[in-house]
């Protein structure tokens, strides 16, 4: 074959099982406009969960810390370790419920986490369950646009519903911050009007390849002119005290859960894979659609592997820092903000990996040493975290119109889509499947429609025929 036609081959790494380990600055590189949103992004939003550990938990603010910075170590080692493509963050729906969960039905700290980490071992069961056989890959081929398109539509509802009509988020605390910093990102990212203006402006195209960062620095600069952020900056170098906060909240150090919380647990456990299950059909999506304008940087998509990596990670954070719904294997306006920056073409990112590298800082979140980041970022925290859902719900909403390809299709899919967000994940998938069985037959609508088009031309014309055939009778 010559050169001309030879096919790209997948970036390089060391094979190990199912699973590709690439080095950070061996196989990727770094990118600095995907390093600076990270610094900032990544850690801020990583820090939002740090009032929940101290108020439920019972965790001081340095423990609290610790426990975010093991999250964000096994959620950025991900791309690395296991050669996943996604930019990996929470299961951010299922969080309300979780937290629902260990609060109303646990008392002290150690029994809520110890349902922690219930739910954990019974989801990382199930994952490996569900990647060693195949059955998840299966579940992926399976499932119908319709039904597809609706759940990631139901995750951008879940989204929208939580910054926009939730009473605790940073529009109700920090309004104009909240508003500033979504508006500042979406016109960067998706607005056709700046993409125009860009050609004609390098300013701006260096200002538009920065991606999340622009909107947050905005709010970071009007938050405190408008009374809304201020900032407790704190000089110190900090070590996260990691051993210490492990011999409070890990299992071998607290105790195991009782059979009665792993039973209690496995409801939201499979609730929560529904959840999983829409987000790696989002993160698949996104690639796919960009796949086509980078086929020199072609991405290995493996619904077994993501299964087994998930279910490694969820395990080794259930039994040293448990918090579930922290591993999960998209972070949807991360994704969708590499992925943007992707498909510019190999000047722009040589390849995803190294733009997802990147953002996770090479694996490491560093940032978690410098107190003076982390206590600047503590009052932006809020703000980040409804920024990202804000993207996420925008994402999923354009990935998932996209995809059906009939009228029918997109009723279905919003159909389901406000089913999930409104209704137990359960019920809200129980409405899709039963939609997309009663209105396209679980089958791809266009091609139904053809053929029913066709059997409906081959009855009118067999009626026809039978008309002329009982006229010509009656001559």
């Amino acid at each position: 074959m010559s050169a001309q036609g030879k096919k790209a081959a997948p970036l390089a790494g060391w094979r190990w099982g199912p699973f590709t380990f690439r080095l950070p600055f061996y196989h990727t590189r770094l990118h600095w406009p995907e390093f600076l949103q990270g610094i900032a992004l990544a850690s801020a939003t990583g820090l939002a969960l740090v009032p929940f550990m101290m108020t439920y938990f019972d965790l001081s603010f340095e423990q609290a810390i610790a426990m975010s910075f093991m999250h964000g170590f096994l959620i950025g080692i991900a791309p690395i370790a296991f050669g996943e493509p996604y930019s990996p963050g929470w299961l951010t729906p299922a969080l309300p419920l979780v937290m629902a969960f260990v609060i109303t039905g646990y008392d002290t700290p150690v029994e809520r986490l110890q349902a922690m980490t219930a739910m954990t071992m019974v989801f990382t069961v199930m994952l490996a369950i569900l990647g060693a056989t195949g059955l998840g890959r299966k579940l992926m081929e399976w499932l119908p646009a319709a039904l597809k398109a609706g759940i990631i539509m139901g995750a951008g509802i879940a989204a929208f519903q939580r910054v926009f009509l939730d009473g605790d988020s940073s529009l109700a605390d920090q309004p104009i911050s909240t508003v500033i910093a979504c508006s500042v990102a979406l016109v960067l990212l998706f607005s056709i009007p700046f993409r125009f203006l860009k050609l004609r402006a390098r300013p701006l195209m260096v200002i538009g390849g920065l991606g999340l960062l622009p909107g947050f620095l905005a709010a970071a600069f009007f938050g405190p002119l408008f009374g809304e952020v201020e900032y407790n900056i704190r000089w110190e170098f900090f070590v996260p005290p990691v051993v210490e906060t492990w011999q409070v909240v890990s299992p071998f150090a607290i105790g195991w859960p009782s059979w009665e919380m792993y039973l209690a647990a496995a409801p939201l456990a499979l609730i929560t894979y529904i959840i999983l299950f829409g987000d790696l059909v989002t993160g698949n999506e996104i690639i796919e659609e960009a796949q086509k304008e980078r086929p020199d940087d072609p991405i290995e998509i493996d619904t077994t592997r993501s299964h087994l990596s998930l279910a490694i990670r969820n395990l080794l954070m259930g039994i040293s820092a448990p918090f579930f719904t922290t591993q999960g294997p998209l972070w949807a306006g991360v994704h969708v903000t590499v992925v943007q920056r992707w498909r510019q073409g190999r000047r722009t990112m040589s390849n995803l990996f190294s733009g997802v590298h990147s953002y996770y800082f090479m694996g490491i979140p560093f940032i978690y040493f410098v107190l003076p980041l982390l206590t600047a970022l503590e009052p932006l925290m809020g703000v980040a975290l409804s920024l990202t859902l804000v993207l996420t719900g925008f994402a999923c909403a354009y990935v998932a119109m996209a995809i059906p390809a009939h009228p029918v299709e997109r009723g279905v899919t919003v159909l389901t889509g406000v089913a999930l967000a409104f209704f137990e994940p359960w019920q809200g998938l129980a409405v899709g499947v039963v939609a997309a069985v009663l209105l396209i037959g679980g089958r791809d609508a266009v091609q139904m429609e053809r053929a029913v088009s066709e059997q409906e031309q081959s009855y009118h014309k067999a009626r026809s025929d039978a008309a002329d055939k009982r006229e010509q009778s009656r001559r």
